[in-house]
């Protein structure tokens, strides 16, 4: 394989829906499931279609509850595509499929550098008859409503004819994840199909109670010979599309389909049938599309692009290639968030987490657009995070931990364990810490990009009311002279509350109190800069009160912190909890990734123990480089050293269990200043989480998004210790021997496409020309100033 493409020998049944995730083609308004086209779901394949921001809420009975869900739905499917040959007797034999014995050999090829998925495969029937079948598809890179399949049939040393049926169906349901087979799936209302001649067929829905529009149209040609019959059919729920071609060895079947995708969501369009059969009649022939969807993906890899030789860098050029499909500049015309599995499976139901904090840090330096599209999303829900705040009592604004269509709180109130098949009550939407992801996020965009209007405005009006949130719920403790934020979840996700306790919750969570401050802190810092009339404007439209401001001050600095045995405790009690048989747990099961399961399924609870599904308090180390953190610190009263921070390091690396993709990701970020070896093993598994489906079937139902774009900035923000801040690029390089040479470009106050290089212990900063200011780069030792044109040469130090 070459450091461009990911090859697939063979057909293996139990692998395909991994395959099928890591194949998914995508232009950040929908993407396609790497499927193959003539199978139809089922246990083995899951061909899904997936538009950002298409949610549907259905209401299902669950443990004998009524619970309601927002899910991403599953289109109907444009991939169907199958094919059979007539016997000798004039009957036809049955359809070919991969399912079958029919299966001589099969091969898949990912093309990163061109996006399509291309399939190899040979058929021998009963007959003795072999049939090669090759295909290319794309979802449209300059388009984002067009999608094609070219399908090469090839007879060996037989003529006869072939029977190809094309199809759109919109007999579909959510089916990608099995343990929510017994939730309502069914999100496809009024199906209507219908043909125009001469070859093509439409498909038209809604979603059942979100009301949105869906229209498909298929155009489907035969090159080279003319079919000898052709039938368009539409259905009750599918629309079909028959030819039949006669086919000799010489004489390949070569048919083109052509598909057009719009919602009622979409701008720019009278009805969503009518501007898809519009296009799909206006798109140019299957080479023609190849050509301009191959020329926006050169322009998107000259944007982002990342370098590193060996193994490490194909990975992580797979993972930038699917934060691209799910997140591209097309996304910037969309009101849509980050959503946790991408476009490529139905895992969390296509909700938006807290992950735009591991995915926006690359984007900010490559595509800006792109990330100040998805804080305005966040933006728009503002007015419903105020009323969720309201709603508990407290001022500001409380983001929802799962966000969907109209950012209310979608996280569900079940969950089930499939290890002991109970449903559980889910806590999680008590992790307020997403609101300080927001801010963070708000923050670092405009420190990248300068972009002082949207910081003045939007960006203010979310980081003053996160702030507000915070500084209403903190609780102060007079005798101790400290504040307390009472009942939340942190980022560890396994401590949901105190064991034997009936409410659920934790106190001061050493992550969400220090991130708190962060936000208020910045929030003072912001309304100080402000114009007057800006600062006046916002007070009025978000009816702020300047007396709070003393209070906001006083908790950003008297948040508390508990500590125990010399290290920074995880939450307030957390010392007190039993240590877990780590070993004994190990030699038990084959893995204890998902150790809260395993515990419960045993009649237990990970609530009792110093247990962590992921980095909670080391992700302060992720967020903060080490002398901000130590100021952060110093700010609310407390110590913080390299000795304190290496004991809290290596107290909680033993005791988590990394069941999340993002844990092995901020392990390595962390210890990449302390502990290179280590740092590289941590990075290698996050490296390597989804293309060995790490989790045991998590990838099949979506690829980790924020994982995937974790490991990308690991390099570029990582390694060379880059930071945006005071309107210069600060670089403090990480020497860890196993990337010792990498390259990429970024995007930075104007500036697109400064290229930064690190080899042979030289750091090279080239700045494109143009009539922008000089770039000033800040190092440990000295600092330099390159102008538009310049290339300058950096010698590091040896270690």
């Amino acid at each position: 394989m070459s450091e461009w493409t990911w090859e697939y020998e063979g057909y293996e049944p139990a692998a395909e829906r991994l395959r099928e995730s890591l194949c998914t083609l995508g232009n950040g308004y929908f993407a396609t499931r790497g499927a193959v086209p003539e199978c139809r779901a089922g246990l083995v394949h899951c061909p899904g279609t997936y538009a950002a921001g298409c949610y549907n809420r259905l209401e299902s009975t669950v443990a004998r509850h009524q619970v309601v869900n927002e899910d991403m739905v599953n289109l109907p499917s444009w991939l169907p595509l199958r094919f059979r040959l007539r016997s000798r007797g004039g009957t036809w034999a049955p359809w070919l499929t991969p399912d079958s014995t029919a299966l001589l050999d099969h091969r898949q090829v990912l093309d990163l550098r061109r996006a399509v998925l291309i399939r190899t495969s040979r058929y021998r029937d009963d007959a003795a008859r072999a049939l090669r079948v090759e295909q290319i598809r794309l979802v449209h890179m300059g388009d984002p409503h067009l999608a094609a399949l070219r399908t090469v049939l090839t007879a060996e040393d037989w003529s006869g004819d072939v029977e190809i049926e094309s199809s759109l169906d919109g007999d579909v349901i959510n089916a990608n994840v099995h343990r929510y087979r017994s939730l309502n799936r069914h999100h496809l209302a009024r199906v209507r199909t219908g043909v125009q001649e001469p070859g093509t067929v439409w498909l038209r829905c809604r979603t059942s109670t979100s009301d949105i529009g869906i229209a498909m149209a298929a155009r489907n040609v035969v090159v080279g010979p003319s079919s000898s019959s052709s039938q368009l059919r539409p259905g009750r729920r599918r629309a079909v599309h028959r030819l039949v071609i006669p086919i000799a060895p010489g004489r390949p079947v070569e048919v083109e389909k052509t598909v057009a995708l719009h919602t009622s969501r979409d701008a720019a369009i009278s009805d969503p049938l009518g501007a898809a059969v519009d296009r799909v009649t206006a798109a140019p022939d299957f080479a023609a599309l190849l050509h301009s969807h191959t020329a926006a993906w050169q322009q998107l890899w000259r944007r982002a692009d990342i370098r590193i030789p060996g193994q490490a860098g194909r990975i992580l050029r797979l993972h930038l290639f699917h934060v691209l499909q799910t997140l591209s500049p097309h996304t910037a015309d969309l009101d849509v968030g980050v959503p946790a599995r991408g476009l490529h499976g139905e895992a969390y139901r296509g909700h938006v987490f807290w992950d735009e904090l591991f995915v926006l840090p690359y984007l900010n330096l490559h595509l800006p657009e792109v990330s100040r599209a998805l804080l305005t999303y966040r933006h728009r829900r503002l007015g419903r995070a105020c009323r969720a705040a309201a709603t508990i009592g407290r001022a500001g604004a409380m983001y929802p931990w799962q966000s969907g269509s109209d950012g209310r709180e979608e996280t569900q109130e079940l969950h089930l364990n499939p290890r002991s098949g109970r449903w559980l009550p889910d806590n999680s939407r008590l992790q307020h810490h997403v609101g300080s992801a927001i801010a963070y996020n708000v923050w670092q965009y405009c420190e990248a990009t300068g972009d002082t209007e949207f910081l003045y405005t939007k960006g203010a009006e979310m980081l003053v009311q996160i702030a507000r949130f915070w500084a209403d719920g903190a609780v102060l403790d007079s005798a101790a002279g400290r504040y307390h934020i009472r009942g939340v979840v942190g980022p560890d996700e396994y401590h949901d509350g105190y064991p034997g306790a009936v409410r659920p919750g934790l106190d001061d969570n050493t992550y969400t109190n220090v991130t708190a401050a962060w936000v208020i802190a910045r929030a003072l810092d912001l309304l100080r800069r402000l114009p007057a009339w800006r600062r006046e404007e916002l007070f009025q439209r978000i009816q702020l009160d300047g007396d709070e401001f003393p209070r906001w001050e006083e908790v950003s600095r008297r948040l508390r912190v508990p500590y125990h045995q010399g290290v920074i405790s995880q939450f307030e009690g957390y010392g007190d909890l039993a240590e877990l048989d780590w070993g004994g747990y190990r030699a038990r099961y084959d893995s204890i990734r998902r150790l809260d399961r395993i515990l419960e399924a045993e009649g237990d609870t990970v609530n009792r123990y110093k247990a962590s599904k992921q980095a909670d308090v080391l992700m302060l180390g992720y967020l903060f480089p080490p002398t901000e953190l130590q100021s952060l610190f110093r700010r609310l009263g407390y110590h913080l050293d390299d000795e304190v921070w290496g004991r809290t390091v290596d107290y909680y690396l033993h005791r988590t269990s990394h069941g999340s993709t993002l844990s092995e990701l901020v392990h390595g970020w962390v210890l990449a200043r302390v502990r290179r070896a280590e740092a590289w093993q941590h990075f290698h598994e996050a490296l390597e989480a989804d293309i060995t489906d790490i989790q045991g079937g998590t990838t099949g139902e979506g690829i980790h998004l924020g994982a995937m774009a974790g490991t990308l900035d690991l390099v570029q923000r990582g390694l060379t210790g880059l930071e945006t801040r005071e309107d210069a690029l600060s670089l403090d390089p990480v020497p860890l021997p196993a990337l010792s040479e990498y390259g990429f470009a970024l995007s930075y106050r104007g500036h697109w496409g400064i290229s930064l290089r690190r080899h042979s212990g030289q750091l090279e900063l080239g700045v494109p020309d143009s009539e922008e200011s000089p770039v000033r780069v800040v190092l440990a030792d000295r600092a330099v100033t390159i102008a538009p044109g310049e290339t300058c040469t950096l010698q590091l130090p040896a270690s």
